[in-house]
């Protein structure tokens, strides 16, 4: 069975990202919104990766490079400046949208496995994802017209 790597994969994209939101918070404390809307956000990534717990060690969790090769990659520390404030809220859309895809990926599995528990699990972390989503993409759109079109 092969939801086992699944579930690490998300359990662990759930604390990078958690990382992620915190360094970019720090480092854009200057951006209210942005500093308190990253901490609350890796708390709740923090939970679900707490949530997910019981069943990754149910289901013998797996622990694959794919979340670490997907920081490292994609996110190597928070930028200065405008354009810096745009760049590390893509990043932390597309790491987002990769956890997104894990809880669609597991939810299908979940509901082939008749999990009644791991089904209410992804629903809550699917769902709060999603808020996530929408939040980094509503944020980027803010910040756009001054990163790109104003100069520094």
């Amino acid at each position: 069975m092969h939801l086992a790597h699944y579930l690490g994969l998300l359990h662990r994209a759930q604390d990078v990202l958690a990382d992620a939101l915190l360094e970019v918070g720090q480092a854009h404390a200057d951006e209210a919104d942005i500093a308190q809307l990253c901490s609350q956000q890796a708390q709740v990534c923090r939970e679900r990766a707490e949530a997910l717990r019981p069943f990754a060690e149910h289901y013998s969790e797996e622990a694959p490079d794919e979340p670490e090769r997907l920081h490292s990659e994609l996110f190597r520390g928070a930028r200065e400046g405008p354009l810096g404030v745009l760049r590390d809220l893509q990043d932390l859309y597309l790491m987002t949208a990769e956890c997104d895809i894990c809880w669609t990926l597991v939810g299908q599995a979940a509901k082939g496995l008749r999990d009644d528990d791991l089904e209410k699990v992804v629903e809550v972390g699917a769902a709060e994802t999603s808020i996530q989503l929408l939040w980094l993409r509503g944020r980027m759109k803010q910040a756009a017209p001054q990163a790109l079109v104003v100069a520094d």
